[in-house]
């Protein structure tokens, strides 16, 4: 498949598993998200949604907000016990780097 990129800011393409699990991200989707080498990517795996992937920043700051206690504020229909352990585990994932 040809890779397509349009002004609205949406790209598809495909991408290879090489044999050791990994992809490459294409060049126009780093350049869309401002990935650079070295940056730290947060991947979320649902066995019926699927696999989402993000900067880590991103999942840091809804992290430090639910460790700030503004977590039902924001996430009012989640599990509180289930939102500090997602935010506690995000916390982790830097402090393993």
């Amino acid at each position: 498949m040809k890779a397509k990129s349009d002004a609205r800011g949406r790209y598809m393409g495909s991408v290879k598993v090489g044999p050791k699990g990994q992809i490459v991200i294409p060049k126009e989707v780093r350049e869309m998200f401002q990935i650079e080498p070295g940056d730290t990517l947060i991947l979320l795996a649902d066995a019926e949604k699927g696999i989402a992937i993000e900067r880590y920043d991103v999942f840091a700051k809804i992290a430090d907000a639910i460790l700030e206690g503004k977590a039902q504020e924001v996430y009012s229909e989640q599990n509180l016990e289930e939102m500090m352990n997602f935010a506690k585990a995000i916390k982790s994932i830097k402090e393993e780097k």
